[in-house]
């Protein structure tokens, strides 16, 4: 799973902000869904900074995954 991630992160760098996968809420954080294993990842976006930032990963049960972000 983390070797998914990562090629997924890797694939995003070129192009972060993806619109499918923008969270409503939030002006600068998007998704990466696992869909085979259940597992999201969410992620920040800093221009300013050129950096991609993993806030959180987890299931999506009950948005577990999405509530953790948002405490971030």
């Amino acid at each position: 799973m983390r070797d998914q991630f990562k090629a997924k992160l890797a694939e995003r760098l070129a192009h972060p902000r993806i619109p499918s996968a923008k969270l409503h809420g939030h002006p600068d954080r998007y998704k990466i869904k696992l869909r085979g294993v259940g597992y999201r990842l969410v992620y920040e976006v800093r221009d300013a900074e050129v950096i991609v930032l993993v806030v959180a990963v987890g299931r999506r049960e009950r948005d577990a995954v999405y509530l953790a972000a948002m405490k971030r």
